[in-house]
């Protein structure tokens, strides 16, 4: 993978490039002390990957990936660890590293860009993800409180809308994240998950019983929209 380094510390990106000398396959092609320098090289040349700083001066990195079209893969550096929640909300950054970095941790990091490399999401921009890049996901991260909790995709049974709100229902608990239905619906595997209703999806291989317009789920009764009634029984194993 080609990297650049964005940081406006000297001795940061100096870590950061070190740390790169420890994966065979990263080569760092530039390292800048601001974004409007890296904007400038991007114009002109593709990375698969950005090592970006949060805090520096008139352009935070946040800024910085608005100016992107097309962002490819993002790893945030930063001394600071209130951003964890804004980081969620950008498709492109695939983690968040608090300083210092240890080794252990940027591998870390370095095996989740290689995996969304692999899938061949780099070139896409986030609002066209398609299946390809949602069903090889058995887990699902979603930010509570500033901790990124990892769920097991089989566990999740239903997930509900309700205004800025999404409700995670799982086998064993509820999450009350922040965040849309259409974001939460691009994430799941598409051949499990379906939308029967504008305020909910279900996991189909948890249905105990159908009738008319509804479907339950444990003891929870579920709307089923006549539109999307003929999908859900292409889904099912009928006898």
């Amino acid at each position: 993978m080609n990297c650049i380094i964005i940081d406006d510390e000297e001795t940061a990106r100096a870590i950061i490039e070190q740390l790169c000398t420890q994966v065979d396959d990263l080569v760092v092609h530039a390292s800048f002390p601001n974004a409007i320098q890296a904007i400038k090289y991007l114009n002109q040349n593709e990375v698969d990957l950005i090592f970006l700083d949060i805090h520096m001066p008139d352009f935070t990195g946040f800024d910085f990936i608005q100016t992107l079209k097309h962002p490819p893969k993002i790893i945030l550096t930063t001394s600071d660890k209130n951003f964890a929640l804004e980081a969620f909300e950008y498709d492109c950054i695939v983690d968040y590293l608090v300083k210092p970095v240890t080794l252990p941790r940027f591998l870390k990091a370095i095996q989740k860009a290689q995996l969304f490399n692999k899938k061949s999401i780099v070139s896409k921009p986030a609002d066209t993800l398609t299946e390809e890049t949602t069903t090889d996901r058995k887990d699902l991260y979603i930010n509570i409180d500033r901790r990124l909790i990892k769920l097991d995709m089989d566990s999740i049974e239903i997930i509900v809308a309700k205004g800025d709100y999404i409700t995670v229902k799982t086998d064993t608990k509820n999450y009350i994240v922040h965040s849309t239905m259409k974001k939460i619906e691009e994430k799941l595997p598409q051949e499990i998950f379906l939308k029967v209703h504008r305020s909910y999806i279900i996991n189909t291989t948890k249905i105990v019983d159908i009738e008319d317009n509804s479907v339950l789920i444990k003891k929870e009764v579920i709307p089923v929209s006549r539109s999307k009634r003929p999908e859900l029984m292409k889904r099912l194993n009928l006898l």
